[in-house]
């Protein structure tokens, strides 16, 4: 019994030690920037796929869905923490626990769950690093190709992430919210700047479709768009004030209604303003000749840098932190920090110059890791927790998440189908596949010259693979 009544009183919000804490602004600033991105930019694309009242009321299911999965995950993860008696558990340390306190049948994976947790994590962020190098060396390469010389984009890519590296060897967020804060003003100055064009030429809205059904290219697009579970965590545990992050006018919340009312009018805009002829990055629709739009592409390509050492501390932490420090407690884990960050980006360089075309690497990513991560386990986690005690009257803590997992289930099983069907279509190499001009991937340059000599009557949408590139 006085067990039972500690673990009562026992907070582990109380509990936690955080070096260089967040304020709550500083959370929300952070927060803002690690999630509208690139993927805002697709956004437009994702609206022609199901139209503007779909992409409209998909765009809030889907948001909601995600904010709710990571609020229940956060939940789990300090319910566990305080049956522990800790101040704090990761999300594989959760996933493991939960796990091994459910069904006997389950228990055998608790440990694995936890590794299978963390490589997700890895795979997805990694991802997302490899993919921003590959986004600002594309668009600074447009801007300077058309001042100046021509030069290879692997060049860029080089550039930018041997650049990137002494912003990636600041080891504590608190001094990351700087950059942050100018990366904010460059990301919205740039987006207040592309509704120039989106209120020029404003066609009539009967020609745009209200509905559409090509719905596993909006999930790609969508989820990634929103793929940052793990530095969402991170920036929670990181916080002075960690019990305003959840409730309903807490920081997450708070930060989930501005982004989705970022992406509705950011989509609805770009798509009733280009309509079929909308390319996969709305900067591809606008002419690189004039002075307005090459600054856009900087601005936007400078505050994408800037989130890079953002969503590369999530792999750090994994491995210095929950691996290295742990399993092997090495007497300079702070040189070992240094060294693997700077191998990080030397690797993450290394990946973008050799496949500088990763799209549909990408949407698999987005598809399979954020099904995952946000929707299915912070379900399969509450039940596990909840297990032997009370799901609610009529078990409707238990139904719900079985509904939930059913949805999640359908996302990560047609978005990743369509995924790797989209990976053999491009690095299959098939003689059908080469003939067929419609799954040929174009550079930005061959994109740009099919936009400027198409017209609202002459849609290329169908000959350009957007969903391949719409990270660039």
């Amino acid at each position: 019994m006085a067990e039972k009544s500690n673990e009562k009183v026992f907070d582990p919000y109380e509990a936690r030690e955080v070096e260089k804490p967040l304020s709550n602004c500083d959370a929300l600033l952070s927060l803002l920037k690690c999630v509208v991105g690139t993927g805002c930019l697709a956004l437009p694309l994702a609206f022609f796929y199901v139209g503007y009242v779909g992409g409209i009321i998909l765009t809030i299911v889907v948001t909601a869905l995600l904010i709710y999965g990571l609020q229940l995950l956060i939940r789990c993860m300090v319910e566990s923490s305080r049956r522990n008696m800790v101040g704090y558990m990761t999300f594989p340390e959760t996933m493991s626990y939960a796990i091994s306190v459910g069904p006997k049948c389950c228990h055998w994976a608790s440990k694995c769950s936890g590794h299978l947790v963390n490589g997700i994590l890895i795979f997805s962020h990694y991802g997302v690093c490899v993919v921003y190098i590959v986004f600002v060396s594309v668009n600074v390469k447009q801007v300077i190709d058309h001042n100046c010389k021509e030069l290879d984009v692997r060049l860029y890519c080089f550039i930018v992430g041997m650049l990137s590296l002494p912003l990636f060897l600041l080891r504590h967020l608190k001094y990351l919210v700087p950059t942050n804060i100018i990366a904010n003003i460059l990301m919205y100055t740039g987006f207040g700047c592309i509704f120039y064009y989106f209120f020029t030429n404003l066609p009539p809205i009967k020609d745009v479709e209200l509905f559409n059904y090509q719905l596993p290219l909006f999930f790609g697009i969508l989820l990634f768009a929103t793929s940052s579970v793990g530095v969402m965590l991170a920036i929670e545990s990181k916080m002075a004030k960690p019990r305003d992050y959840l409730g309903w006018f807490g920081v997450l919340n708070r930060g989930a209604v501005f982004v989705a009312l970022t992406y509705i009018i950011f989509g609805f805009m770009g798509y009733w303003r280009y309509g079929s002829i909308v390319a996969a990055s709305v900067t591809l629709n606008m002419p690189t000749s004039e002075a307005l739009a090459q600054v856009i592409k900087l601005f936007i390509a400078i505050s994408v840098f800037f989130t890079f050492p953002l969503s590369g501390y999530v792999v750090v932490d994994i491995v210095c932190n929950q691996y290295i420090a742990k399993n092997h407690n090495p007497k300079n884990p702070h040189m070992i920090e240094y060294i693997f960050r700077a191998c990080f980006v030397i690797v993450c360089t290394a990946n973008a110059i050799a496949f500088p075309n990763l799209g549909p690497l990408l949407a698999l990513v987005g598809a399979f890791s954020i099904s995952l991560l946000n929707i299915i386990f912070p379900c399969w986690i509450e039940i596990c927790l909840l297990y032997g005690s009370s799901y609610g009257p009529g078990k409707w803590k238990l139904v719900k998440d079985i509904i939930i997992i059913i949805i999640g289930l359908a996302i990560l099983v047609y978005g990743t189908y369509s995924a790797i069907m989209d990976m053999i279509r491009e690095y299959g190499g098939s003689s059908d596949a080469v003939a067929d001009n419609s799954k040929k991937t174009k550079g930005p340059e061959d994109l740009e010259d099919e936009l400027n000599a198409a017209t609202i009557n002459d849609p290329i949408i169908d000959n350009i693979t957007p969903e391949k590139q719409f990270y660039l």
